[in-house]
């Protein structure tokens, strides 16, 4: 009984983790990703991602409390940051721009 609820109190933690953390960085991925990519003037891609990125963090925390499991959620979550990431970042250290 006691190491069920220990079990369940992880749980929580690493969620509520995974919402603060992993939610701030997918936002960041996104944020960096639309600002690269949008066809719109500078300014207007900055905004436009930044403005983004407050729904993008309000969508991760809704899935992150309503997945299945806490591994499955953290792996998602590092592996679409992770390419978000790549993808806004690579072009600008190979010198090419969308």
């Amino acid at each position: 009984m006691i190491r069920n609820a220990s079990i369940k109190r992880w749980n929580i933690a690493s969620r509520v983790l995974a919402a603060l953390v992993g939610g701030y960085a997918v936002a960041y991925g996104v944020t960096a990703f639309l600002a690269v990519y949008l066809p719109l003037a500078r300014p207007d891609r900055v905004v436009f991602s930044s403005l983004a990125s407050f729904a993008v963090w309000t969508v991760v925390v809704i899935y992150v409390f309503a997945a299945r499991s806490a591994t499955r959620v953290w792996l998602s979550l590092v592996g679409l940051t992770v390419v978000l990431c790549l993808a806004a970042f690579l072009p600008a250290d190979w010198r090419i721009r969308p």
